[in-house]
């Protein structure tokens, strides 16, 4: 028999545990009320996670404190918190990573415990033992399990002993160059550069060919440092289109140690989780068992405690390798969450107060299936090139039982250059996979952000693919279907256009309404947006700028309020009006017969459409004379890709270049970016230093013909 638990639905779909006695099938067993030990925690993290845990701890009323930096001042999860410190400048090595001033803080505070969140300080083994040695519960597993697991080398040992299947490859201490590319050429091309306190994609690299090697060996290694502070690297073979499966667990300081199924998290890019599911499709219930015990194994290898992921490389047989195990709570942990009604944010709370388990190994189920969708500040279309900037608009799907947006941010933030572009997670759960998957694509239509680039779009293609909809899901899967997933711009349809010249015309006769009810003399004809003007016809031309073309617009004033619109030979009849609704503005359209709802967010000369269908920005070119005259620096040279950090410089004025040489390397989002040369030339001029800060946009370097500079 099933644990019967007495449970309220959340706004987030989640189960708080609030009854004392719960129903197994090993009998009755006793859940406390509270965590009695800690009454106030300290989150250690900004953005979503910090916001996720403060809800968690909120409604088992304890009080949360956060830490912020001058780039967090006015951000999300400082106006949650119920205290929150400010702990230094935007960069992360002077205000996350600083467990100095985070511990600082915990002290001042008078916080019982700290939760870590993930990245930053989560799996940082000097930061849990200081928790320790300053008698502040860290919410995690014990530093000896953070060092045995970050440790990939140490890890696979650990893994091998306890009979958990694992990758071959070199895990030594000889990292010279020479060792590390000669062990590369005895596993074999392809080969994984990993760092091996590695994690998120960072430090990590696939080297293809001896040729390539060192380049790839030291891009990991800089990244590795920045990110850990630690440059030491492995080498294993790189499993050609494998599937990254892993295991949720969790396990108390009494030696319960469990698994909460599985999630499948292999379509990536950049080494990085975009979507995740839970469970794994197509993995049937014996392979699901052996995964789940294995995961148990490796735990309990290390005398686990508390929420820890299993990651493991899957093959097309579902046979399946040890990658690594995370030890602190996994981004995309919300879909398994779903699956299983739990809350695992209030298990890690319950479990460093001391507490036994809520759950054992057999009063866990698994029911329907859920999706996990990242939603980004980048440009897929640009190699998912992070962005930053502010959201001017951001609106979302209502969450419900079965839908939570798990975000930091709020309308009018800004995406903050110095940290992860994530904007948002959006989590989703249906009756089977094919109900979840229809939500997903549901929501994400509902999802309208205005401001900056999103991988919205792409999302909405990747989860429409045909093999995605089929399960065929695989590490490669984004560079194997990248002509699908990513088609060459569509000319928005006759009907689209109409609707943003009408949004345009509207919006217009709004502000002129509002304008002529200010005025002395309110029946000016002035004042009038029906096309009536002095010694005119009631005929209006209009060009619309759709990506990189323009449309040319003939509207025709009807008496009865209606227009008609022509697009080249096309004509068009066109009703509609604009409405408010709550907050937002919404086009009730008919084009030709045909009706529609869309919502309509106009931002100076900028109409952006949404709708079931679709999404669509139209604009009203600017006039040449007033138009920002692009300086001449940045052409025939390369200009910063987005705000960041001038990490490396690797040429000097006079050096002869080749198309696609390195020329610098920048740090921006998190992430290492390495700016190569667009044409062959002679560097003329080099406009940064080592550690400047670049705009975006900003020109880096001037690239002459060669020869020019003696012209």
């Amino acid at each position: 028999m099933a644990a019967v638990i007495l449970s309220f639905p959340t706004l987030h779909g989640l189960r708080i545990f609030t009854q004392k006695l719960l129903w197994t099938k090993r009998g009755v067993r006793l859940i406390s009320g509270g965590v009695g030990r800690i009454e106030k925690v300290l989150i250690a993290n900004r953005g979503e996670i910090a916001c996720r845990v403060m809800r968690t701890a909120k409604k088992m009323g304890v009080r949360s404190v956060a830490v912020y930096s001058d780039a967090d001042r006015h951000s999300m999860h400082v106006a949650m918190a119920d205290e929150a410190y400010h702990i230094g400048p935007p960069a992360s090595q002077q205000s996350y990573l600083s467990l100095e001033k985070v511990l600082e803080v915990a002290k001042k505070s008078g916080s019982h415990a700290v939760h870590p969140g993930y990245g930053f300080l989560s799996e940082n083994t000097e930061f849990a033992e200081a928790c320790k040695q300053n008698g502040i519960i860290f919410i995690g597993p014990p530093s000896s399990a953070i060092r045995d697991m970050g440790i990939k080398s140490t890890s696979k040992h650990i893994m091998s002993a306890a009979g958990v299947p694992i990758i071959g490859g070199y895990h030594g201490d000889d990292q010279s160059n020479e060792r590390l590319q000669a062990e590369a050429e005895k596993i074999g091309y392809p080969v994984m550069i990993k760092a091996v306190r590695g994690g998120g994609g960072k430090g990590m690299r696939i080297a293809r060919s001896d040729s390539d090697f060192l380049e790839q060996l030291e891009s990991a290694r800089r990244e590795a440092r920045k990110s850990f502070d630690d440059d030491v690297m492995l080498i294993e073979k790189f499993v050609e289109d494998p599937r990254h499966v892993e295991v949720q667990v969790f396990g108390d300081a009494h030696g319960n140690a469990v698994y909460l199924f599985e999630r499948d998290c292999s379509v990536q890019r950049r080494h990085q989780k975009i979507i995740e599911e839970a469970p794994g499709p197509g993995i049937n219930a014996e392979v699901r068992r052996q995964l789940g015990e294995a995961a148990v194994r490796a735990a309990k290898a290390v005398n686990y405690v508390g929420a820890g992921t299993v990651e493991f490389i899957m093959d097309a047989r579902h046979n399946f390798y040890f990658m690594e195990m995370n030890t602190r709570l996994q981004v995309e942990h919300p879909v398994s969450e779903m699956i299983t009604g739990t809350d695992l944010v209030e298990w890690q709370l319950r479990v460093a107060a001391g507490e036994r388990l809520p759950l054992l190994q057999d009063d866990i189920t698994l029911t329907g299936h859920s999706f996990e969708a990242r939603i980004y500040a980048e440009d897929p279309a640009n190699d998912f090139l992070p962005g930053a900037g502010p959201l001017l608009h951001l609106s979302t799907p209502p969450p419900d039982r079965h839908t939570r947006i798990e975000t930091g941010v709020r309308q009018g933030d800004e995406v903050s250059a110095h940290y992860d572009p994530m904007i948002a997670k959006l989590v989703v759960w249906g009756e089977d996979r094919r109900a979840a998957l229809k939500k997903l694509r549901y929501c994400l239509r509902q999802y309208n952000i205005v401001g900056l680039s999103t991988n919205i779009d792409f999302l909405l293609s990747l989860s429409g693919h045909p093999r995605f909809q089929a399960g065929d899901v695989s590490t490669s899967f984004i560079p194997r279907h990248y002509a699908e997933l990513f088609p060459a711009p569509g000319t928005p349809s006759g009907a689209t256009v109409c609707q943003a010249a009408l949004g345009l015309l509207l919006h217009e006769r709004r502000s002129t309404q509002d304008l002529a009810g200010n005025s002395a003399d309110p029946f000016s004809p002035f004042g009038s947006s029906s096309g009536w003007r002095l010694n005119t016809h009631l005929h209006r031309n209009l060009t619309l700028q759709l990506g990189d073309k323009k449309v040319d617009v003939i509207i025709t004033y009807n008496k009865d309020g209606s227009y008609t619109m022509q697009l080249g030979e096309e004509l068009f009849d066109v009703t509609g009006e604009l409405e408010k609704e709550g907050g937002a503005s919404f086009l009730h359209c008919s084009v030709n017969g045909v009706k529609s709802r869309s919502k309509l967010v106009i931002l100076d000369n900028n109409v952006h459409l949404f709708s079931m269908e679709g999404s669509a920005d139209v604009s009203v070119p600017v006039p040449k004379y007033l138009a920002a005259v692009s300086g001449s620096a940045a052409q025939g040279g390369a200009v910063a890709p987005m705000t960041g950090t001038i990490e490396k410089v690797l040429v000097k004025a006079g050096d002869k270049v080749n198309v696609g040489d390195p020329l610098m390397v920048m740090i921006a989002m998190k992430m290492e970016h390495i700016i190569r040369a667009p044409k062959a030339g002679v560097i003329g001029k080099v406009f940064f230093s080592e550690g400047s800060q670049a705009s975006r946009h900003a020109p880096l370097v001037e690239l002459e013909e060669e020869g020019g500079a003696d012209e």
